[in-house]
Formats: structure tokens, sequence, C-alpha cells
């Protein structure tokens, strides 16, 4: 089985054990558009919003929907510049590519 073009295994453990928040599964994105494109096609299908980018499928699997510029902005050589966008997420459900490349370049 292939999940986004990557090789994947799932296995039935049964009805004992469920998806939790242990486990997620991580999609880097490029665009807002395609941030966009995956976010709402698990939000809406029966899903959930939660905090910094995550989101819940219908199923109860964790899901990171990350644009690559978010992993970047946080690994910022400028550590203001990283707090500012670790901030930015903090306060986000869907990420806004806009919002970080905005935190990165500071106050006005």
């Amino acid at each position: 089985m292939t999940l986004l073009g990557l090789p994947y295994a799932l296995l039935n453990a049964g009805p004992n054990v469920r998806p939790n928040e242990a486990y997620s599964l991580q999609v880097y994105t490029d665009t807002q558009a395609e941030t966009d494109r995956y976010w709402d096609a698990i939000v809406r299908n029966g899903g959930e919003a939660i905090m910094c980018g995550w989101c819940k499928d219908a199923w109860g699997f964790r899901w990171q929907i990350t644009p690559r510029l978010l992993m970047d902005a946080l690994a910022h050589p400028d550590p203001a510049a990283s707090a500012r966008a670790q901030a930015a997420m903090m306060g986000r459900r869907k990420i806004d590519i806009a919002g970080i490349e905005a935190a990165l370049r500071g106050p006005k």
C-alpha cells in the first residue's frame, strides 16, 4: 500500500487497539493550496481540527499537515524569528503560510 506515494503498512490489531495521540501521520506541503486541500479533505469528511496544524480523521487517526516553510521557520538560525514562528503556529489550527512568513519578518 502507498500513502501519498510512500510505502506504508497497516496492521489490524483488533477492536481493543484504537488510534490515539501517541501516533500521527505527517504530510509536508509546499503551498497554502496544498495545505488547504489535505486539511480540508480530512476535516470536512468527518474529521476534527486540532491546534498547531494537527487534525483528526473520521477514524480517529491524527494527521500533521505541515508546510515545509514552518519546519524551516522553527529551525531558523535567529532564535527570535524561530520563537515568533512558533508563537504564530501555536495560535492556529490549520497553518497559515502567510502568517508564518509575517512572523519570520517580525514587527514593522
